[in-house]
């Protein structure tokens, strides 16, 4: 480490690599090394958590090779934009202490319950990893992650003789709704059916604090081949474990404990790190501000002939488009509930920041897959609140929602095995059969339309009910079957503005 030390990379102190194990990680995947891991790495840095990273392999793929040889140590490269200024910087992680296979390391995964600085649980097994495995409540080596836990949690309470001050705070960090909420029932009902006993349920409710959590923060994995060897080249050393993030970052933890917050302290050395009695509004900003976006986008910029995200933020026209759908469209309904009007605009600029990094290449066909229920889930909302008046006329939610119509007209393929759109490009998405299904009635357009917004089956709501909606829709429809879908999206703007 010392003779690597330069002004190209942030490098840890030798002394870093000499302290207490204090969370137990389930996963080695690139998320938890971008996002947890870099704010106990930064906490550490700034003498705050004083505490590193055990890891647990959960998987069978692979070895931990590269963890040993480096001694845990990684290089995460930071690029993509803060306040809309170009930043880019190496920073080299020291939290991990080791890592260990769930499947050759076991005994050694359970010693670690009997640490007494070892307080904290991250996890981040897919969102498959928090499922109920009955079959684990009997196993002496359990497969699924909560059978793992509740395994090292019976090991730490037993040890302990179920002192309160040994319980743990639990942080999944799975794509999720109330992550935590399940995880902590799973583990519950797994107890039930091992027959821990009541006093170690009691223990296990009370002692621990099973946190349901938010993660946002692009994470790709490795660079490029060519562009890491650029980057070693400068850095004067090779990192098989190198990984690349954007500038952004967002950890929103949800507890109202004390005990939590304070065994927690990484949280003080980064905003990113967000400890909350309620994380329902950052979970909306993400949903309807960024993921909603990306939808009602989606459509148009495939339409448009853009392939990656960062093209189309290339363009003055489509980026108008953005920002007028997130200022003026979906932030005034995000910031109607304990959202202010500023933090919602705040946010919106900073997921033009992020869509337009320059080293990400998100791909609008990527987007596009499972586009509508990702339409449903996100957005349907947001035009129900936007044309509950009936003063709405034209919107950008409007146009995207044409432009995701044309997109995901389909035809199928010979055989019946599955769906393209009039592009060529194979559409997987699960209502796609009832799209099909409408568009093969052979009524007019406009009919076809109002039907598939109605259909409840496919939004969970009716959407008929707005005629304005329909209309506007509808209108937007023809135009893109005769217009190329920016010099529409100009039109569309100029006709505001005359408004």
């Amino acid at each position: 480490m010392e003779q690597l030390r330069s002004g190209k990379a942030e490098w840890p102190d030798q002394s870093l690599l000499n302290l207490p194990e204090k969370v137990l990680q389930f996963g080695t995947g690139v998320l938890l090394r971008g996002l947890p891991d870099y704010f106990i790495d930064k906490a550490n840095k700034q003498g705050i958590f004083n505490g590193r990273i055990v890891v647990v392999k959960s998987t069978d793929r692979g070895g931990t090779d590269a963890f040993d040889v480096q001694n845990g140590l990684y290089s995460l490269l930071e690029r993509g934009y803060e306040a809309g200024i170009k930043t880019e910087k190496v920073i080299v992680n020291a939290a991990i202490s080791r890592v260990l296979s769930a499947a050759t390391h076991w005994n050694e995964i359970l010693a670690c319950a009997e640490n007494p600085e070892l307080q904290v649980v991250i996890s981040n097994t897919t969102e498959v990893g928090i499922t109920l495995v009955t079959a684990d409540a009997t196993a002496d080596h359990p497969s699924s992650f909560p059978g793992k836990l509740l395994t090292f949690l019976q090991k730490r309470y037993n040890h302990f003789k179920g002192a309160s001050e040994a319980g743990m705070v639990i942080v999944p960090t799975e794509l999720i709704t109330d992550n935590g909420a399940k995880l902590k029932a799973i583990v519950t009902e797994l107890a039930r059916l091992k027959n821990a006993g009541d006093d170690f349920i009691h223990w296990l409710h009370t002692a621990n604090d099973f946190c349901s959590s938010l993660v946002d923060r692009i994470v790709p994995g490795k660079p490029a081949k060519a562009d890491q060897k650029e980057v070693e080249a400068a850095l004067g050393y090779e990192d098989e474990l190198m990984i690349m993030s954007e500038t952004y970052r967002l950890w929103a933890i949800e507890t109202d404990r004390e005990r939590t917050k304070t065994i927690l302290s990484f949280a003080q050395a980064d905003k990113g790190v967000i400890l909350a009695k309620n994380i329902n509004r950052f979970r909306e900003l993400k949903l309807r501000l960024l993921n909603g976006t990306h939808t009602f986008s989606c459509g148009l910029a495939c339409l448009s002939g853009f392939r990656l995200v960062k093209d189309a933020m290339q363009d003055e026209t489509f980026v108008a488009f953005m920002q007028t759908l997130m200022l003026e469209e979906i932030a005034p309904i995000v910031s109607q509930g304990d959202i202010g009007k500023e933090a919602a605009a705040a946010f919106a600029m900073q997921v033009i920041d992020r869509f337009r990094n320059p080293y990400i290449d998100h791909q609008w066909e990527h987007i596009a897959v499972q586009y509508t229920s990702k339409m449903a889930m996100r957005n349907v909302q947001l035009i129900q609140a936007l044309y509950q008046s009936a003063e709405q006329r034209n919107s950008n939610m409007a146009l995207g929602f044409a432009a995701y119509l044309h997109f995901m007209k389909p035809q199928q393929l010979d055989g019946g095995k599955g769906f393209v759109n009039q592009q060529g490009m194979i559409l997987n998405d699960d209502k796609i059969s009832l799209l099909y299904k409408h568009w093969q009635q052979g009524q007019a357009v406009e009919e076809t339309i109002v039907q598939m917004l109605a259909d409840q089956t496919i939004w969970g709501a009716d959407l008929s009910q707005y005629p304005h909606f329909v209309t506007s829709v509808t209108d937007y429809y023809f135009q893109l079957a005769t217009q190329h879908p920016l010099t529409l999206v100009k039109t569309a703007s100029n006709q505001k503005s005359v408004a």
